[in-house]
């Protein structure tokens, strides 16, 4: 976009039942900082200024099922996170409250999910 300078901020927004505890939970996973807290969202910041993730409350909401399946709720999308040690960034996900899913279709790429059930990937870079 033309209008875009490098100096603005972008971001992404997320739905969550519970926004403070999402938040937290990407916030330790990612080593971020929650800077806002309130009762329909929060948000988490890396260090780099101008991105944040945002998460806001939906009062309905229905986890994504993954793999997909006909006629259930569908990733819309998904967070991929580059690691450097694939079954110690699992422990530490888990430790934090993610889930490991039980189908994993890459070797080098494990599906997770979080604890409101969006799924994440692990993945660990090759050649």
């Amino acid at each position: 976009m033309r209008s875009r300078s490098r100096d603005m901020w972008w971001g992404t927004a997320i739905e969550a039942p519970d926004p403070g505890a999402l938040a937290v939970f990407y916030a330790r996973l990612l080593g971020w900082e929650v800077v806002q807290m309130a009762e329909d969202q929060a948000i988490v910041t890396p260090p780099q200024p101008g991105v944040y993730m945002v998460f806001q409350r939906a009062e309905d909401w229905t986890a994504p099922v993954w793999p997909p399946v006909p006629g259930a709720q569908r990733p819309m999308m998904h967070l991929d996170f580059e690691v450097g040690d694939l079954e110690e960034a699992v422990g530490e996900a888990i430790s934090f409250g993610a889930t490991l899913a039980e189908d994993q279709p890459q070797e080098r790429v494990r599906v997770m999910f979080d604890p409101a059930g969006h799924p994440f990937c692990l993945c660990l870079d090759g050649d």
